[in-house]
This record gives structure tokens, sequence and C-alpha cells, in this order.
């Protein structure tokens, strides 16, 4: 009975994405710190610093890759250079492009910057040129040739008075250029690599540069010579010089002596003393927390390495760029987090809800990182621990802990503050002998977690009871109870809503339930056999005693826990189901795929109700909320998105516009009462219902003057309503119901209206064009009837005088005025025409056609004469023998020498003519 009143969802719709911003390639922050410019592919985006929102996207029109961009010191202009050889100037706040030139260069653009004026714009190619264009007047002042190789660094010097620029190419040397002479005024020699940044001092006087050969050179740009050379130890990707009047002894600045901050493949943030050329601090990561080896942490293809690092002096903050595509803001002295911003997930493997009310997501990317999001914000921790890729998640009942697995072999518990929202890693376990693919945590209470790896092994970890009550203390697990459970790799494992069973899937095409009571081994209940490829999930049901299964063969089954049989199997998916969830208190099924599909399925009917389509690749990660309201999914796409249930919302909206429409089409019965037709005709069109309109348009039509109120009630109707009001009658024109209906509309349109007019409504060459040939078929039907009406006329006249009584004389004349008309259609000419039919004939109507002969006329008439008298005949019953059928022939013969003639009112063709034909 608790399902009884449970409402079916119906539909989700996407409420909000995190999607990739950040590809690689230059960051630039704006003056006023407020926005983060970054490149992604085609576009450069717009991230806001304070809601992690992307605000803007700027894209060229070609579709080519962007190679550079450079935005103005007052934040106004963006200039962004493709591979298609073009310069664009934007206006980035409305995403519109202003100017668009060629970059001369043979090549695409390597590097980009602007003067502190805002004026001069210096473009690095790969072609080893440098231009210098003037923004404002629009024209290039500067071609500076003598660089070796791809320019990929240009500065200008701060002190705009000296107009002079920095560049550094293949050849590791720094040019310094003299753009009032265009020359190169000397080359600094220093380093061995490639100069990867430029930073200055307030007074203009000294410059500092890093390399990737792991040194950072202290330049006197007065003498032109370097003072000093510091061992960075580490390939250095950015260097920012320490402002000289401001407190900094939290990062042991103890001096005035200069002083700058190093980021690189390290990935920790340095302070060095100029003068000493000693590091003076070094930033702590959480990282620090594991067992990492010398040589590990020495490596320099650290996915936690920095590409790039900005000063924001304003705010007194520092950001970097990682190699993951991780944007992170530290604010100054004590270098401590501020915010994190994910450009680039790569491919999302695992994603669940986590913490109270569902408020974060926790994503497992390709990426030895977890990333816990929060959905109002988007602002992310980025949480370090595993060593290698992360693979699976699982939270437990409470949502404030979660476990995750990966290829390093370890599992790790975690812990977030649901005050701070901040996580930590409070228990670890390692005894697996390879990647752990998947883990599921307990029902009930968190007791124990369960894990399974591609070592064909399923571990039960117990977890102790003070879990997160102790500070900064990393539990070490060990394994309760191992079980080697598959022939082949674990794909999936989940836990009963009971805590007593377990169910495993594996590669090997089974999947198999286990008991998890006691403290021993797993104990084997019973196999699931039946799938013709590897099992990629299994789902418990919360509240019946089946078991779900999803698998690569693109089917998704129901087990009995019973007795192991296939209840129901579900097809629908093109390419693997990579996970199934039970939704709607276990009455409907959520399933996702390889094909990027997400479906929803009602397990009593094994209907497939809705067909979600989000994703453009595999959609790993499928997750509902304890409330059962939203569900996020992560792609292989790199896109993760929240979806929420629209169900009731769309019921709602349904029953509000079928009220609305009842009210309606009440209010047009009424005013059709009322005779309000201008009124009626107006909220017809308002429904956009055809039918309707034409209800109103022949209710105008039935009443007195029909023709003038047809004209006062279309005439008087706004342009956008008679617009629809063409439309229609092309439908109308159609059918042969309504063609009448929709002609006398046209007629109204095309007499009253300009041409000019009725060419401006949208789509009027196409209606007018679809309305020519079904009024000519009109034309030819009506044509058509008319003629076969005058021919019936006359054959009931030519039935009344062959059937007219013998005591009427010949020279009698009889009555030849038609029934329904007033008007005589046609003119009998008795013997040689002394008499003649209406006077309204008698210029013409008794002139003999010479398209007939009298000949053909005599003999239709004599078949017309000899029908009727033959009808007369059988009606009465007579049987008359042939002396009494030759004496009426002899009549007959009489009355042919009538000569008749028939014309049609529409044509001048003979009727005779007519029939021929």
């Amino acid at each position: 009975m608790e399902n009884t009143n449970l409402q079916f969802k119906t539909n989700y719709a996407v409420s909000s994405k995190i999607e990739p911003f950040y590809k690689g390639g230059k960051v630039q922050i704006s003056k006023d710190e407020k926005y983060i410019f970054c490149t992604c592919e085609t576009r450069v985006n717009v991230l806001e610093i304070s809601t992690g929102k992307i605000v803007q996207s700027v894209e060229h029109d070609d579709q080519e890759d962007i190679t550079s961009f450079a935005l103005s010191c007052d934040d106004e202009l963006l200039v962004t250079a493709s591979r298609a050889l073009l310069l664009k100037q934007w206006e980035w706040r409305q995403a519109q492009c202003t100017r668009s030139w060629k970059a001369i260069h043979t090549v695409p653009v390597a590097s980009m910057t602007f003067d502190s004026t805002s004026t001069l714009l210096a473009t690095g190619g790969c072609d080893g040129t440098i231009k210098i264009w003037d923004v404002v007047k629009q024209y290039c002042t500067h071609n500076l040739k003598g660089s070796s190789g791809v320019v990929h660094l240009v500065e200008f010097h701060p002190d705009i008075s000296r107009l002079q620029l920095f560049s550094s190419s293949l050849d590791c040397g720094i040019r310094l250029w003299d753009l009032r002479s265009s020359q190169c005024m000397c080359v600094l020699q220093s380093h061995y690599s490639a100069v990867t940044s430029l930073s200055f001092s307030t007074d203009g006087g000294t410059m500092v540069s890093s390399g990737r050969d792991k040194i950072c050179t202290v330049w006197d740009l007065k003498t032109r010579k370097a003072k000093r050379t510091v061992p960075i130890y580490e390939a250095v990707e950015g260097v920012v010089l320490l402002p000289e009047n401001e407190d900094f002894s939290k990062i042991g600045v103890k001096s005035k002596d200069l002083h700058f901050i190093t980021a690189g493949s390290k990935g920790v943030l340095r302070v060095w003393d100029a003068s000493t050329a000693c590091c003076i601090y070094t930033q702590t990561l959480p990282s620090t927390l594991n067992p990492v080896s010398e040589d590990e942490e020495e490596r320099d293809d650290d996915p936690c390495s920095i590409m790039h690092l900005l000063h924001l002096p304003s705010s007194s903050r520092l950001a970097t760029v990682t190699a993951e595509h991780n944007i992170l803001l530290y604010q100054l002295p004590e270098l401590t987090t501020q915010q994190q911003f994910v450009g680039y997930n790569d491919e999302v493997l695992d994603v669940k809800f986590l913490g109270k009310n569902d408020s974060h997501i926790v994503v497992a990317t390709n990426s030895c990182q977890l990333k816990v999001f929060e959905l109002l914000t988007n602002s992310c921790q980025i949480l370090y621990g595993h060593t290698d890729t992360v693979l699976s998640l699982d939270v437990f009942k409470k949502g404030s802990l979660f476990a995750s697995c990966a290829k390093d072999r370890s599992v790790r518990v975690w812990h977030m503050d649901c005050d701070s929202g901040q996580v930590r890693c409070v228990a670890q376990g390692f005894s697996h002998a390879n990647a752990v693919g998947s883990i599921t945590c307990s029902r009930m209470k968190a007791s124990f977690i369960v894990s399974g790896s591609q070592d064909c092994t399923v571990k039960v970890w117990d977890l102790p009871a003070d879990l997160y009550t102790t500070e900064r203390d990393v539990h070490q697990l060990t394994a309760r109870a191992t079980e080697k459970a598959h022939d082949k790799d674990v794909n999936s494992v989940a836990v009963s809503p009971n805590d007593k069973l377990l169910a495993s899937g594996s590669q090997d095409r089974t999947a198999k339930l286990w008991s998890v009571v006691g403290e021993g081994n797993l104990g084997l209940l019973g196999v699931f056999r039946g799938h013709r490829r590897g099992v990629w999930a299994v789902c418990f049901s919360p509240v019946d005693q089946v078991l779900a299964t999803s698998s690569a063969d693109g089917t998704t089954k129901l087990w009995s826990l019973q007795d192991f049989s296939c209840l129901k199997t579900f097809e629908g998916h093109d390419a693997s189901v990579l996970k199934v969830i039970f939704a709607s208190r276990g009455t409907q099924l959520l399933t996702s795929g390889s094909d990027g599909l997400v479906k929803l399925w009602t397990i009593k009917t094994n209907e497939c109700v809705k067909t979600l389509d989000a994703h453009q690749d595999k959609v790993w990660g499928l997750h509902a909320s304890r409330k059962d309201d939203k569900m996020v999914t992560g792609s292989a796409d790199s896109n993760i998105t929240v979806w929420v249930d629209v169900t009731e919302v769309e019921l709602a909206e349904e029953q509000a516009k079928q009220e609305d429409q009842i009210l309606k089409h009440q209010e047009l019965s009424n005013l059709l009462h009322e005779k309000k037709y201008l009124k009626a005709l107006g909220l017809a069109i308002s429904l956009d219902q055809p039918h309707t309109v034409l209800t109103v348009i022949k209710a105008i039509r039935r009443g007195e003057d029909r023709l003038e109120l047809l004209e006062k009630t279309v005439l008087k109707l706004r342009q956008d309503q008679k617009e629809s009001l063409l439309r229609y009658c092309v439908v109308w024109n159609t059918n042969a119901r309504n063609c009448l209906d929709a002609q006398a509309v046209l007629q109204v349109l095309l007499t009253h209206l300009p041409p000019e007019e009725l060419l401006q409504y949208q789509g009027a060459r196409t209606h007018l064009e679809g309305l020519i040939p079904f009024t000519e078929r009109h034309m030819q039907r009506i044509g058509r009837l008319l003629q076969a009406s005058m021919f019936l006329n006359y054959m009931w006249q030519k039935m009344r005088v062959a059937g007219a009584p013998s005591s009427m004389s010949q020279d009698e004349e009889m009555d030849t005025t038609p029934l329904a008309k007033t008007q005589s259609f046609f003119v009998i000419d008795k013997g040689s025409g002394e008499e003649k039919g209406d006077e309204e004939h008698d210029s013409d109507g008794g002139q003999d056609d010479p398209n007939c002969s009298s000949e053909e006329e005599d003999n239709e008439v004599s078949i017309v004469n000899k029908a009727s008298t033959n009808r007369e005949n059988k009606t009465n019953g007579h049987h008359h023998s042939e002396s009494e059928e030759s004496s009426e022939e002899e009549d007959m013969e009489d009355e042919k020498n009538e000569i008749m003639t028939v014309k049609c009112p529409v044509s001048s063709t003979p009727l005779c003519q007519t029939l021929a034909s």
C-alpha cells in the first residue's frame, strides 16, 4: 500500500552544468581583479572570480583555435589571434567584434601584450617577427625582425616613456627593442633554456627573468647586466617580485632587500631572497601528508606543477595555473588557499552527491586528485591523497563521509565538516594487489566499506568508531575479509539496505550474491548468469528483494534474490550500460550508457519513459539525491550535469494550460454569442488554433451584411494577427469545405491592403505561392459543377416538355422558367424561330451556333424525347402494340422539327460541344 499514491517520474531537466572553460594556454586577470580571461580551444572565456561563473565567451566566426589574446590595461579592449591569421578586437562585455584585420604574420601569433596606456599592442609570431599595432589609429607602427624561431614572450617596459619592448624566442636570449629607432638595443644572455616570464620592480630599474633551466636572473636595466643568478632547482614557469613596502614577515621576509616568488614543476610557491640567493619560505600543500618518495617529489612532469603565476596587487593575492588546468588563488602574505577553479575535468569517472541536503558533489576524474564542488557557487576543493587515477566513489547514508578507491591500490575514507565544508582524509587502506576499480559503503551506519579490485578479489574493511573525532589522524585500515570473488576484474560492488548482503559484478559476465554477516570470509549465496558480456554495475532495490545489473551487452536485468532467476530485461541502449540505480522508491530505474544517454524506465511496464541526451561520450557517473528529486551525471566528455525532477512541474503546467484553454474557449463562446466578433477573432488567433479561428469566420459570414462585417472585423486586427490569419487561410484553402471562407478573408486582405504591406508579412511569399494551385483547382471544380448544373436544368426542362398533356396545342407556349432561378438559362426555338424564350436573350439566344449542326441537335433532342416517353410508359404500366408504337414515332417525327440551341451562361460554348468534349 505504500506505493499506491506514488507519482512516477516522467522527465528530468538540466538544473546546472560544470563544463570545461580552460584547456591550456594563456591566462590573464583584469586590472580590476574581478575577471579571469582564459582560452578554451576556439573561445576566450571570461570567469567571474566572485561567483565562479562564466559571464561571457568570445569566439571567432571561423571556428579556428585562438592561439593568443591580450586584454588592455584599462580592461576595455580584448584582442584575439586565431590560426586563420586574423586579429579581432572585441567589446568583450557584449561579445561584439568591433574590428578585424590581418595579422601580417605568415604563421600564427604566439604571444601578445598591451602597453600601460592601452594604445600599443605587440604581437610575437611563430615566424620570428614582432609587430607593433596602434589600436587607436588602427595601423602597424613597427615590424621588428631578428628573433630566431617562435617569439613566445613579449613585454613592454612598465614605464611607457622609455618606449622599450622585451622579447624572448628559441635562442633563450632576452631582446631589448628601442621603439623609437626600431632597433634591438641588446640581447640579455643568461638562460640556457626557454625564458618563461619577466617581472619588473616598481621603479622600473630591476627585472627578474625565469626559465626552464631552473634558474632566475636579476637584471639591472640601467647597465643591462645580470646582477645575480639564483638557482631554483626546478623548472620555473612564473616569477613575481614582492612589493617593497609591505610586511611579508609571515613568509620569511626579514629585510628590505629584493625578494621574489617562484612557481614551477614542483607545484609549490617558494620565496627567495635575491641578495643571498636563498629560499626563505616554501609553501606547504596537503599532499605532503602522503608518503611520497624523494624521487617522486622531484619529478618535472608532476600533474600539480604550476604553469603560470600571476600577481593581483590590489587585493594582494597570487593566482597559479596548474598543469591539470586548475586555477588557484592564494592570499598574501600567508599564501593560504582562497579560491580554486577547475578549468578542465578531463574524463569524469564517477560523481556522487555529498553534504547536508546534497549541497556538494564529489567528482573522480582522470586524475589522482578528487574535486568537491559546491553546487551553489561552483567553488571547488581539490583533495590530495591518492597517487594515481581515482576510479570509484561512494557516499555513506548521512552524506558527510565518503570513500574512494584508485589505481594506486588503495582505498580512502574522507570526512566533510558540515559547518566549514572542508574535507580531509580520515582513513586509508593498502592491501590490494592491483588497481581498485569499485567501492561501496555500508547502508545503515558507517561501520564498513567493501572494495572490488582488478586482482579479482573483494575485501571488507571495518571502520573504527572514532573515525573522524580525532584531529588530523589518518587511520590505517585492515581488511576483515578477503575473497577471490570472480575470474576476471570486479567492476562493481553493492551492499544491501540491511547491510547483510553484498553483490558483485565482474567482467566474467556474472554477478554474485554474498553474505557479509560474521567475522570470517564472505559466504557465496548464489550466482546470477544471463548477461552475454561483462557486468558493469550492480544495485540493490531499496524496497524489494531484487538486484539490478547492467552489462556491456546493452541490457539491464532484474534478478530475484530468492531463486536467482531473471525477472525482467530492459533493452534500449545502443552500447554498454555503465550504471544503474533505482528511483521512485524502487519502482523505476535510471541507467546510463556508453552512447551518452541516460534513460528512465518504469519497472512494471518495462517501458522507457524518457531518454535524456546531454552528453557526447560515455556516462560513467550516475547518482540520485537522498530526496530522490535530483540526479547528477558525469561523462567522459568532461561535463558534469545536475538534473532536477520536473514531473510535478510539468504536470502542473499542463493542468494550468488545459484550464486556461477551457476558460478561453468559454470566453470565445460568450463573445460569439454576444456577437463581439473582433474580440472573438483576436482571442481565437491568440490560441493559435486555425480551426477555432475558422469557426469565428464562419460565424461572422452567417450574419447579415456578412461581407461588410467581415471587412470591418479583419481590418481592425493588428498586423501580427493579420499575418496569422493569412497563414491560416493557406491551411483552410486546401479543403474544399473551407475554401469559400479562406477566399472571403483573402478578398478582404488583397482588396484593402497594399501589396507592399502584404509582402512585409513573415512568410508572405510562401503563403501566396501555396494559395495559387489550390485556388486554381477550386475554380476548375466550381466551373465543372456549374456546367453540370446547367445540363441538369436543361434535362429537367426537356422532361417537362416531353411529359406535357396531349390536349396542349403545339402553338401554346410552354413554361421554360427554371425552377431554381428566375433567370432563364436556355432558349427553345420552335420551327423556324417564330417564338422565342426570355426577352433577355433576344439579341443572341435565337442565333444558330455555327459550330453545332442542326442534325446533331435533332439527334440529341430525339434521344431526350425518347427517354422521356419511355419513362412515362413504364410509369403508367401500359404495353403498346407495334401499331401504337409506330403512331408515337410519327408524333416524335413532328417534334423533331423543333430546332433547339442551348448556351452556357459562363462561356459561349454550346452545350453540345461541351458534352462532346
